[in-house]
């Protein structure tokens, strides 16, 4: 695994910067959660811990529920995908990939 797949898929923000950072609730997070649309980690107490790739989830399904998406569809939309394409194949293609590890989605 790559240094950015490690940094982003690492567990290190609790429920309350999720909230802050993604605008929802803790009862929409938790309702994502028992959906398996995300799945933090646990702590050894047993509270969430979430990663910058979690927390991408939780601003995807806000997105597609602002445009009007079911849970249904939304669920279908986050299975995972074939990450088999590398970038090099997207470029050629005229596709550049989004920069997923740029926080400013974050801030307003």
């Amino acid at each position: 695994m790559n240094n950015d797949k490690l940094r982003r898929s690492s567990p290190v923000f609790p429920i309350s910067s999720a909230i802050r950072l993604t605008g929802l609730t803790a009862r929409q997070i938790r309702y994502y959660e028992e959906k398996q649309l995300v799945l933090p980690a646990r702590s050894e107490g047993g509270t969430r811990i979430f990663s910058m790739n979690d927390l991408d989830t939780l601003l995807d399904i806000k997105m597609y529920l602002e445009k009007g998406f079911k849970m249904e569809r939304i669920s279908e939309l986050l299975r995972p995908r074939d990450e088999s394409i590398d970038i090099s194949q997207l470029q050629a293609r005229g596709k550049t990939p989004v920069n997923r590890s740029d926080l400013s989605r974050f801030f307003k």
